[in-house]
């Protein structure tokens, strides 16, 4: 069944290895579906997709519809005539329309274990919730939310220390080897079906400019995962003297370690880090990124000298000016 015409929908990098994995192994890959380009950096420069990327390179035609539901974009994907389309990361819920379009249906190359982590941001929010275990799960798309029947799944750990960077690189390679594991069953009609179960389901929306913000009072493990969950982008930041002050990289808590100083509090600036008080202890930048600097190891920025044991991180300037109309 290798001559069915299959159409692939993704957007970022953990997509590629999917679409390259289909057309390794000889699958007629007629057209990918990725996002639109992008104005990216500074000088707002438009730029691709990874999966458009790669799909000019392999040859295959791309489309990018702003709205894959709008008519237009739904009859030039009927074109290609899908038996199979198959999804992962692409970023646009698929419509009725569509998903009734290929007669094998539309499969999904998702990054977590369902019904856990369904949505947009399943690796990131595992990582900062402190989760050890993930994978993929691959599954028959529905009208619902990563709500369709799981046809695989396959595992993988997470590290102590591991990122969303790291985990997304190795997700994206278990991804493409279960994708090829699982679409001949899909092909051949033999792939099973099962049902999720609701009373287990999660969600993992997007994440939102105060998912990246650092709440001191929490404990210092909880705030760590935090990091690694939103490493190597966007970060997480915190307030210092009003502005802005990013921690990017910190060294993993000692539980042992009290801080003896309110949350938020610096207690300590050196070479080995920035230490602040958390909700339960201690916290150790090792990289950070002051307002309108570039990020440098603390080692760095401690040489000059303006962040002193005492200051506290965490106030915005909106609080300071509420307190100050109190």
């Amino acid at each position: 069944m290798k001559n069915a015409n299959i159409v692939f929908m993704g957007t970022p990098d953990f997509a590629v290895p999917s679409l390259r994995a289909l057309i390794d192994a000889g699958y007629n890959v007629k057209a990918v579906v990725t996002q639109p380009d992008r104005p990216v950096g500074r000088k707002k420069t438009m730029t691709p997709t990874p999966v458009k990327e790669e799909a000019l390179r392999l040859g295959l035609p791309v489309l990018q519809p702003a709205k894959l539901r709008a008519p237009e974009a739904v009859a030039e994907l009927a074109a290609y005539a899908p038996d199979l389309i198959v999804t992962a990361a692409y970023g646009q819920i698929l419509p009725k329309s569509v998903l009734s379009m290929p007669r094998f249906g539309c499969i999904n190359v998702h990054g977590s274990l369902l019904p856990k982590y369904r949505g947009g941001a399943p690796i990131q929010r595992a990582i900062m919730n402190g989760e050890t275990v993930t994978g993929v799960t691959i599954m028959y798309m529905a009208e619902g939310l990563d709500t369709g029947d799981m046809i695989s799944k396959a595992e993988l750990s997470i590290g102590p220390d591991d990122d969303a960077g790291l985990v997304f690189e190795r997700l994206s390679v278990v991804g493409a080897k279960l994708l090829l594991e699982t679409v001949p069953a899909v092909l051949d009609g033999t792939a099973p079906r099962t049902p999720q179960n609701e009373a287990e389901a999660t969600y993992s929306p997007n994440l939102s400019r105060e998912d990246e913000r650092i709440d001191w009072t929490r404990p210092a493990s909880a705030i760590y995962d935090q990091l690694r969950g939103l490493s190597p982008r966007p970060g997480a930041f915190t307030f210092w003297n009003g502005d802005v002050f990013k921690v990017w990289k910190a060294a993993r808590p000692d539980p042992g370690r009290a801080a003896g100083a309110a949350p938020g509090t610096v207690i300590g600036v050196g070479a080995d880090g920035l230490a602040i008080a958390t909700g339960d202890g201690v916290f150790v930048a090792t990289e950070v990124q002051p307002a309108g600097k570039k990020a440098l190891p603390v080692s760095e920025f401690a040489r000059n000298g303006q962040m002193k044991k005492g200051d506290t991180l965490g106030e915005s300037p909106e609080a300071s000016q509420g307190e100050a109309a109190r």
